[in-house]
């Protein structure tokens, strides 16, 4: 028998709600950095901890920060 309530991850809470951040900003690269992956991919919400609406800012603020080379498209 398998038993249950043992060694489960908590649920993370989304940062940019915690820190009460409206509108996630292009700009910020420093904080942008932390939701991409050491190749360069953007994290899922399942491991972010971002909520919704906030994960789908932060991956529209990273591809306009890529745009104009504030962060890596990829790393090698």
């Amino acid at each position: 028998m398998a038993r249950k309530g043992r060694g489960g991850k908590r649920k993370r809470v989304c940062q940019f709600c915690v820190d009460k951040i409206a509108v996630v900003d292009y700009k910020e690269s420093p904080r942008l950095a932390k939701y991409l992956t050491e190749r360069g991919k953007i994290l899922p919400r399942r491991i972010s901890g971002n909520c919704a609406g906030h994960q789908r800012q932060v991956t529209v603020a990273i591809k306009q920060a890529r745009q104009i080379a504030l962060l890596p498209y990829t790393t090698e």
